[in-house]
């Protein structure tokens, strides 16, 4: 694990939220995107020595949807930045932290992304955050 890449944050109301951590907090917008993949809209606000990720679902089938469904918004995952997301995924696995996906996925920014099982994180729901490819540790 190299850093906390981001924070990731579940939102209903994208533009309200941004306007909040953009006005209110005086933070700066870096981008929106979609990620179709994850069914979610994402927009990444720099709040200095880390980022914050807000999710929007983009329709009822997103797991965000369902995490806003049973739990409100709030923080849903912290990200690690690492390099070599398989190898990091195997070390855990061999450390016997399930993982819920076999392989990883595709994340904002065209990063590689996998989830640590958050009953094996003691309710913290981790992702791997992989923008190695871009550039990016």
């Amino acid at each position: 694990m190299k850093k906390v890449d981001h924070i990731g944050i579940a939102v209903k109301n994208m533009e309200e939220r941004i306007s909040y951590y953009t006005e209110t907090l005086g933070l700066t917008l870096l981008k929106i995107e979609e990620v179709a993949s994850q069914k979610v809209k994402v927009a990444f606000i720099d709040a200095g020595n880390v980022k914050l990720e807000l999710l929007a679902p983009m329709s009822e089938e997103s797991t965000i949807h369902s995490f806003i469904e049973k739990r409100g918004e709030g923080i849903h995952h912290i990200a690690f930045g690492v390099t070599d997301i398989r190898e990091r995924m195997a070390e855990l696995k061999e450390k016997g932290v399930r993982l819920l996906s076999e392989e990883p996925g595709p994340g904002a920014g065209g990063a590689e992304v996998a989830f640590l099982h958050p009953k094996d994180s003691f309710g913290v729901l981790y992702e791997l955050c992989d923008k190695s490819g871009k550039g990016e540790v």
